[in-house]
């Protein structure tokens, strides 16, 4: 029987060389963010704004990228209006993307899940929560 060090090992092998788009304009988030999931095997590129984000997924096949982490609240672009111009492109439609905010009101969620993300997580964000929300739609 593996040991619980094995075992830890063993799950996070599904992160390595996968790339995030990762999507924030607060460069602490950013720093704080790719610290942990450059640690656990990710390629992470930055985008600042929701256009950097389209911008980034059309200079880029479709299939570059395995994740996509995604702000809300941002400037010029925010991440509802990103997603759903995402969304309307059918080779973008499988490709997961956690909707991260800060801004934790009711009804929030199913805002999000309606523009487009697959999954949502409130800032400051739980790492644990969030590497298990990946595991989820990077095994699908």
């Amino acid at each position: 029987m593996p040991n619980d060090k094995t075992t830890v090992k063993l799950s996070n092998e599904i992160f390595q060389g996968k790339r995030i788009l990762l999507v924030d304009d607060d460069a602490r988030n950013v720093f704080a963010l790719k610290s942990v999931l450059q640690k656990k095997g990710f390629e992470i590129v930055e985008a600042n704004t929701g256009q950097e984000a389209i911008d980034c997924l059309h200079r880029e096949s479709a299939n570059y990228f395995d994740i996509v982490l995604l702000d809300i609240m941002m400037p010029e672009m925010d991440g509802y209006e990103a997603m759903k111009l995402i969304r309307k492109e059918n080779r973008f439609k499988n490709l997961p993307i956690i909707a991260l905010t800060a801004k934790a009101m009711k009804g929030d969620r199913e805002k999000c899940i309606q523009a487009g993300a697959n999954d949502y997580q409130t800032k400051p964000v739980v790492t644990n929560k969030l590497l298990s929300q990946m595991k989820v739609w990077l095994s699908r």
